[in-house]
């Protein structure tokens, strides 16, 4: 009976402790970007963008290059300043990740999706969709 009760004991420590971790293995590529989200930054952010990605600001998408998909979130962040940014929910399949952000840019909120695939080089946005809470 002891070792029955080591063995769940064990047993919900490691499943905890995998639990425990999991999203952190999943927001380290979300750090940075979710920081220059929060700046506003669409120079640094474009950083991150593949050469060639999908971007969707309040329902106007547009298949973009990176410097195309640079152009229109700078002009975005030009007339809206965010004034909070915070990933809500990551998960991963495979070499790809996705999070769902909550922006506030003058009292109005915003829905963030972006998904990431892992390149040669890392991880590159893929798409990055930004929509006005209604």
């Amino acid at each position: 009976m002891r070792g029955l009760r080591i063995f769940a004991v064990s047993l919900m420590f490691i499943a905890g402790t995998a639990a425990y971790s999991q999203p952190g293995a999943s927001m380290d590529v979300f750090y940075p970007i979710a920081k220059y989200m929060e700046q506003g930054d669409a120079e640094k952010l474009s950083a991150w963008f593949d050469d060639h990605m999908e971007i969707s600001v309040n329902g106007v998408c547009s298949d973009s290059g990176r410097n195309q998909a640079r152009q229109i979130l700078k002009l975005f962040f030009d007339g809206n300043r965010p004034s909070a940014f915070s990933i809500r929910h990551t998960a991963s399949k495979a070499n790809m990740k996705y999070a769902l952000g909550a922006m506030t840019i003058a009292s109005v909120n915003y829905n963030v999706t972006i998904f990431v695939n892992l390149r040669d080089d890392g991880y590159r946005i893929q798409q990055l969709k930004i929509e006005k809470v209604r």
